[in-house]
């Protein structure tokens, strides 16, 4: 079989109009802006409109990434979408938007892993072209969190924001694009991060929803703790797996869950500042749209440039993680 190497050709991102800051959040819950600062980085987060739906937000990420990718959505031969905030169950977000798209010979599906929900589509992308199988594929990270958190509970509706980031994967230069890749679960976690109701095991009931099944649960500190470890671990090994030295990152994209768990990663791998990308701040967590749009802003700004070494790197429910690194490369090869 073939072997061709993958990289992404185009990027694209889209988050909401509506700014929720810190100081609205002191009006909703007993919380601070200091206090949500201090502990996470968090200082405004985006939120979706009522009638704004996880495809809504995905479609316009990646009409961008299209673009950016100098492709039209009839090029696409597949369409994976990372999410666990679908429009509904069944059809999959995928099909609604190759639909919207018009990506008439596109297969469409969705991914569930969370946080690391993007990771794990670019890996499989990467397949998908590695092999010569299929040459255009775009994957998206789209979550409209806001839809199930509990705005009562101060510990989890801090954390937690709405948007869509994409990319267009394609053939590159050989040596170049995906180099290497990490990908886990340890489902003995899956407790520690969870939406309970909605599914077949606890369909929702007038009973569950008195309960809050229908809201995101989370136990913060185990999450904590067990990002702080896969964030290294998995940066270790796609270095391992390349060859790299730590010196020889160019950039480090992680997921935007909280700055400490960033910085912990950063001091493991001796980056400076500068070498890490960080919007955080502005968004909160959007679990699988966080690489993603933060990868769109770096290259969009220029920061990222044809030949960096970028290594993304990721954890969530499930509990997931991944981590790849990637020579950046966004010129399409022929045949």
């Amino acid at each position: 079989m073939s072997h061709f190497a993958a990289g992404i050709l185009g990027t694209g991102s889209y988050v909401p109009d509506k700014v929720l800051t810190n100081f609205d959040l002191e009006k909703m819950v007993e919380t601070s802006d200091e206090w949500i600062r201090t502990r996470t980085g968090i200082e405004e987060r985006r939120i979706a409109s009522e009638d704004q739906a996880a495809s809504d937000l995905a479609y316009e990420a990646a009409k961008r990434a299209l673009e950016a990718a100098k492709i039209t959505a009839e090029d696409l031969d597949l369409i994976i979408v990372a999410t666990v905030t679908p429009d509904m169950a069944f059809p999959s977000t995928a099909c609604i938007i190759q639909d919207r798209l018009g990506a008439k010979k596109a297969a469409a599906y969705d991914t569930s892993a969370a946080c690391a929900g993007f990771l794990y589509g670019i890996v499989q992308a990467s397949q998908f072209i590695q092999t010569g199988v299929y040459r255009h594929v775009l994957i998206i990270g789209v979550e409209v969190l806001s839809k199930i958190v509990n705005w009562k509970d101060r510990n989890t509706c801090v954390l937690f924001g709405d948007g869509a980031g994409a990319v267009v994967m394609g053939r590159v230069a050989p040596g170049s694009g995906v180099r290497s890749f990490t990908l886990g679960a340890d489902g003995s976690g899956g407790s520690l991060l969870c939406l309970p109701g909605g599914g077949s095991r606890k369909p929702l009931t007038e009973e569950g929803i008195h309960q809050g099944l229908h809201y995101l649960s989370m136990a913060g500190n185990e999450v904590f703790k067990f990002a702080v470890r896969v964030m290294n671990t998995s940066a270790d090994e796609v270095l391992r797996k390349i060859g790299w030295e730590k010196e020889d990152v160019d950039f480090l994209v992680p997921h935007q869950a909280n700055i400490r768990i960033i910085e912990a990663a950063r001091e493991r791998l001796n980056l400076p500042l500068e070498k890490v990308v960080v919007n955080l701040n502005r968004y909160g967590n959007m679990s699988s749209a966080s690489i993603p749009v933060a990868l769109d802003e770096a290259v969009r700004s220029g920061r990222i440039y044809e030949g960096a070494r970028v290594i993304l790197v990721g954890f969530g429910g499930g509990l997931t993680w991944g981590a790849t690194s990637m020579i950046w490369d966004t010129k399409e090869q022929e045949e």
